[in-house]
């Protein structure tokens, strides 16, 4: 495979691997620090593209923009009073969230 194809390829499947979610059961993760919130208006497949690759001058710019956050606890209240609802995608050790409609 060429690294084209190899990076359709992972697109493709982290593409499949999003879904929505309560908050209700991400809580087990966030209680852990293991949740990244993804802002409003950020590629939340570019997120997890650049954690997969380990790019890490990429996500401090992202961390730094805000574009990238870790979830505070009354973010965390917050959701889990409204019981949200979260696009969700899991690229180990993190979670990462970001609210529909983003």
């Amino acid at each position: 495979m060429t690294e084209s194809t190899d990076k359709q390829a992972l697109i493709a499947r982290l593409n499949a691997e999003t879904a929505k979610i309560s908050w209700l059961e991400l809580q087990k993760h966030y209680a852990s620090g293991n949740v990244l919130g993804v802002a409003s208006g950020a590629d939340l497949i570019k997120v997890a593209i650049a954690l997969n690759e380990d790019n890490a001058a990429q996500i401090q710019t992202w961390l730094e923009d805000r574009s990238v956050f870790e979830v505070t606890d009354q973010q965390a209240m917050d959701w889990y009073q409204n019981q949200t609802i979260l696009w969700a995608l899991v690229i180990p050790p993190f979670v990462l969230v970001q609210e529909p409609g983003a």
